[in-house]
């Protein structure tokens, strides 16, 4: 059975996986607007990738006996300037989500819920991952800045995830 506290933050953490789904739908409708098909398919993995995260947890909460509770998600941006202002974006909301993570593992811990920390292990893990993909596509946008070939390129190898 879990405690209410973690149940709640569980829940929290739902929303928060759900808001990150839509953040990268948003982005993937821009990027596809601007004509950045392969960014925008990437996006689209990763929205579906995060709705993933969101129903993991959920099935956790009813395993444990919690109930989940859907929560309304938060408005999100609409419109990025340029590919790397997204994945700058991306990269900055992903170390938000580590955080958010951490924590649940850090109340987790505090309470002795081993069930609990076992599960969160895979997203502490997961996250690690979104951050060095984040970090690493961000790297690349950085250098091919002023390229409009380069961007293309990236575009296309993005489009293969």
């Amino acid at each position: 059975m879990l405690e209410k506290k973690i149940e709640a933050a569980l829940n929290k953490q739902v929303n928060a996986e759900l808001w990150s789904s839509y953040l990268y739908l948003s982005m993937s409708y821009d990027m596809d607007n601007k004509g950045f098909e392969g960014i925008a398919s990437w996006f689209a993995s990763q929205t579906k990738e995060e709705f993933e995260h969101a129903t993991r947890i959920m099935k956790y909460i009813g395993e444990r006996g919690g109930k989940v509770l859907l929560m309304p998600v938060a408005e999100v941006k609409q419109e990025w300037t340029s590919p790397k202002e997204a994945f700058e974006e991306t990269l900055k909301h992903e170390k938000v989500v580590t955080q958010s993570i951490h924590n649940l593992m850090d109340m987790a811990s505090d309470i002795r819920d081993y069930a609990t920390k076992s599960m969160l292990k895979w997203f502490v893990d997961e996250q690690v991952e979104e951050e060095a993909t984040a970090t690493k596509i961000l790297e690349k946008l950085t250098r091919i800045e002023s390229s409009p070939a380069g961007l293309y390129a990236l575009d296309h190898e993005l489009g293969k995830r």
